[in-house]
């Protein structure tokens, strides 16, 4: 620690032999000694803005650190307390972990939920992240302001519906009779690929319930519901982009192709590569919700779903184990394995973007 001397912040009379203080330094010795007293004035004079963080902060708190304590789960082993049966808990380490990779029993169904969570998400990030960019780019091109937000609201709706209402929808489009023509109405889609002389298997089971169709149909109503909510970002950067960039690129000859090339998508770069960034760190967070939705009411095959074999992700694997109270600690080991792979991947995407292009999130 470097030490300070009364020269640092005090001025020297050579005349008297004293030290007087500056105004500068008077005003931050007075800052700093009403520093706090400064503070809570101003809470108080902004007090109903503070009041609305409040639910903000408390629905952070209770699902974001709360939960956290459960994760110890995956590290302690419950056995079986005194004779009034209270749980009490002894710690394994890494003991869980280790079954995942080398135990039989849960290593190939961990690592096949892996396999279908990894596939679905690349799949929707291959598809997904480019069109909200397209989509601001489209919304860019639209000169009519009335038209651009007719065209905006109509994309943004599908974000604000529920869950049930979206897989209530593709069930309803995609569906199949289920081998009961007479008690089960077949779905839009479905019936127009019965009309083009589609199998009968597909017919029965529907698009929804034909395992080469499930990935696709996911990804498509996955998108159809969030591209156009994720567009709002990249418009917000695309109408940033100064007019006299247009205006250069248009003397010298540039098209609206070549403006969107050349001026518009290096201008937006770095919300483009931040966005990537953060669209990687929930890449593996496929939740069970909407699965479980789309394979509510599906044919049943050794009494599993239709598309159980790509349908089954980490997330639903873990709610399956965690109903269990014996493999309630697996299913929280395999949570917690599947984040901390997507931790590394965001790291990993986040060096390379550092490294690539000098833009980064942290």
């Amino acid at each position: 620690m470097f030490k300070l001397k009364c020269d640092d912040f005090l001025i020297y009379n050579e005349e008297t032999g004293t030290y007087s203080m500056s105004d500068e330094q008077k005003v931050r010795d007075e800052t700093e000694r009403n520093r706090w007293k400064n503070t809570g004035w101003a809470v108080l004079k902004d007090w109903r803005l503070y009041i609305m963080l409040v639910p903000m902060l408390l629905v952070y708190f209770l699902w974001k650190y709360m939960p956290m304590y459960e994760l110890m789960g995956c590290f302690k082993n419950p056995t079986t307390g005194d004779q009034l049966h209270v749980a009490t808990y002894s710690w394994t380490g890494l003991r869980y972990f280790e079954q995942l990779f080398s135990d039989p029993t849960y290593s190939w169904q961990f690592w096949r939920a892996f396999r279908n969570t990894f596939t679905t998400a690349f799949y929707g990030l291959l598809f997904g992240f480019p069109m909200p960019i397209i989509l601001a780019l489209f919304f860019n091109e639209v000169k009519s302001n009335v038209v651009r937000s007719i065209m905006q609201v109509c994309v943004y709706l599908p974000k604000f519906l529920s869950t049930v209402i979206v897989t209530s929808l593709v069930l309803m489009l995609f569906r199949g009779d289920y081998g009961k023509p007479d008690e089960q109405s077949i779905g839009i889609v479905s019936k127009v690929f019965q009309w083009f002389g589609a199998s009968d298997n597909l017919v029965s089971n529907g698009l929804m319930y034909t395992t080469k169709y499930y990935r696709a149909i996911y990804i498509i109503t996955d998108l159809w519901e969030h591209a156009g909510y994720d567009s709002i970002v990249f418009f917000a950067a695309v109408i940033a982009v100064s007019p006299t960039s247009y205006e250069a690129a248009q003397i010298d000859g540039a098209g609206k192709m070549a403006q969107m090339r050349y001026v518009v998508i290096p201008s937006i770069l770095s919300t483009v590569v931040i966005m990537l960034i953060m669209k990687i760190g929930s890449l593996l967070s496929v939740g069970y919700e909407k699965i479980y939705l789309l394979l509510g009411e599906g044919p049943a095959i050794d009494g599993k779903d239709a598309n159980y074999e790509v349908a089954h992700t980490v997330s639903t694997l873990a709610n399956e184990w965690s109903s269990e109270q014996d493999r309630k600690a697996m299913g929280t080991a395999a949570e917690m394995l599947n984040n901390l792979i997507g931790m590394i991947l965001v790291i990993g995407a986040n060096k390379i973007a550092r490294t690539a292009s000098d833009v980064s999130l942290y």
